[in-house]
């Protein structure tokens, strides 16, 4: 799954679903709780925070290439949210959800390469 670009597909595609999947277990919750008006705010958050720990899971056996990886983690996410609500028009924060979906992938990824750096200057 792999290609020589260094792009681990097998973990993108998962690490976009599966955050995801996470941001809906947050958000339908508080939806059932409070109503749709306080989705504006938690869906951004959640979709920065949890595209963010995925990239992070993502890059994790990567050598190269992990902020690219990350932000396709991020991705995945918004078109999979896409797909699923048939591109119907959404509210201004969801949009901004999408954009932050995609920096918080990219940012686990930076995250997750500082840490193979680490990793590797404190093994050799």
């Amino acid at each position: 799954m792999n290609t020589s670009r260094g792009i681990n597909w097998k973990r993108v595609l998962i690490g976009g679903f599966l955050a995801e999947a996470s941001v809906f277990v947050i958000v339908i919750p508080v939806l059932l709780m409070s109503g749709p008006h306080p989705l504006l705010y938690v869906a951004p958050i959640a979709s920065l925070v949890m595209c963010f720990l995925f990239a992070l899971w993502a890059g994790h056996p990567l050598e190269s290439h992990f902020v690219i990886n990350g932000a396709l983690v991020g991705v995945v996410a918004t078109l999979l949210y896409v797909a699923l609500t048939l591109a119907h028009p959404e509210p201004f924060a969801y949009l901004v959800a999408h954009a932050l979906k995609i920096l918080g992938g990219a940012a686990g990824g930076a995250v997750a390469r500082q840490q193979h750096a680490a990793a590797a200057l404190k093994s050799g």
